[in-house]
């Protein structure tokens, strides 16, 4: 009996070394893919840098992953109570349908700040912190999640 090696890949890894263009306009490069076998397969993978909506390419990455942080605070805030999208409304000054599209992560309707207001009436403390960059780049935006 012989046996065969198969190959199989994650996902289709970019080029070595291509620079795209972050969220933020500055040219990042990507992460080199890796390969590791297992057993009998060798399997491709690309570290991702931290946020999907830039590794997906997208323009605004900071600002989506923001968003998104900003939501699942929002959802975490009302699991943890246990409200019903009703009362999470009520007291985020939101409408049902907008908790639902907020649990369902389509924020396409949503400004960071209407989100940040949701969660502080959700009765979750948000605070902006600066840090001046001592390279002097762009700067980044981030979510810190609450304890």
């Amino acid at each position: 009996m012989s046996s065969t090696t198969s190959k199989r890949k994650a996902r289709p890894a970019a080029p070595r070394g291509k620079k795209t263009s972050n969220a933020s306009g500055t040219a990042s490069k990507k992460r080199a893919s890796t390969t590791q076998q297992t057993g009998d397969e060798d399997i491709t993978f690309e570290r991702g840098s931290g946020n999907v909506f830039a590794d997906l390419g997208l323009e605004n990455a900071d600002e989506l992953l923001v968003k998104a942080d900003l939501a699942h605070a929002i959802n975490r805030a009302i699991e943890s109570h246990k409200w019903t999208q009703v009362q999470a409304s009520e007291r985020a000054g939101l409408t049902q349908p907008q908790v639902s599209k907020i649990a369902r992560m389509r924020l396409d309707d949503f400004s960071q700040e209407r989100l940040q207001a949701a969660l502080r009436r959700l009765g979750v403390d948000v605070e902006i912190v600066l840090h001046v960059r001592e390279s002097g780049g762009l700067g980044t935006l981030k979510v810190m999640a609450y304890a």
